[in-house]
């Protein structure tokens, strides 16, 4: 499995059948600029974490030019067929889990909130935790650290986290390697933060952090890939 990251929460996982976008907010990410477009990415699937715009983003276009299923909240998927006749959707909800020809989604809890830019109630905000070719990741989406995630680190063993650091809208630097304690994963890659100024942080101090806390982190800069 590959990851390719394009900045604040975006990524694209990349399985040997399927692509697997995440958070797809381009158009207007300064962190994409220059690295993708949106209408450059062809993703078999568009998994959303929550309505947010910098998180829903360019979902309505990616998903009407690919056909791309949409995985989401019940209130995600429901907006996307209603509002936008996108019928590829998969809803879930806390806890669940579905499986795929490709793999297996469980939605976990994130400590956030969700509504669309239009206002449109956006359900609960969530977080993925994907298996596929023997590989686990855990996008943690918008969140604080919480108590139960000590029980996926009992559930499922955890290759790899995107872990939101920026401060301010989610956990920042110390709080998430509080997180990465609950749930163990075995490396932690940075996402939301220094995309706009109510996020910027110190990276290296925070690498600096989960080291010594004994925590194994990547830095995938924009554009960047690495393998799972």
């Amino acid at each position: 499995m590959k990851l390719t990251y394009f900045g604040h929460s975006a990524f694209m996982l990349q399985t040997a059948s399927v692509k697997l976008l995440f958070d797809p907010f381009i158009s207007g990410n300064p962190h994409a600029e220059g690295v993708i477009t949106a209408d450059q990415l062809n993703p078999d699937v568009i998994l959303l974490t929550h309505a947010h715009g910098d998180h829903f983003g360019d979902t309505v276009d990616i998903a009407r030019r690919s056909g791309a299923l949409v995985i989401a909240n019940a209130e995600i998927a429901q907006y996307m067929s209603e509002r936008h006749g996108h019928e590829n959707v998969k809803g879930m909800n806390t806890g669940g889990s579905c499986t795929f020809d490709w793999g297996r989604v469980t939605m976990t809890d994130a400590r956030h909130s969700s509504s669309f830019p239009d206002g449109t109630y956006g359900g609960n905000p969530h977080g993925f935790v994907v298996q596929a070719e023997d590989r686990t990741v855990y996008a943690m989406g918008d969140t604080s650290p919480f108590a139960e995630m000590a029980w996926l680190a009992e559930d499922f063993e955890i290759d790899l986290a995107l872990i939101p650091i920026g401060d301010c809208f989610t956990m920042g630097p110390e709080m998430s390697v509080r997180a990465a304690g609950l749930t163990k994963a075995s490396c932690f890659v940075p996402i939301h933060f220094n995309t706009f100024p109510a996020i910027n942080v110190d990276v290296d101090a925070w690498e600096k952090l989960m080291e010594k806390a004994g925590h194994k982190t990547l830095v995938v800069q924009p554009g960047g890939e690495t393998d799972v």
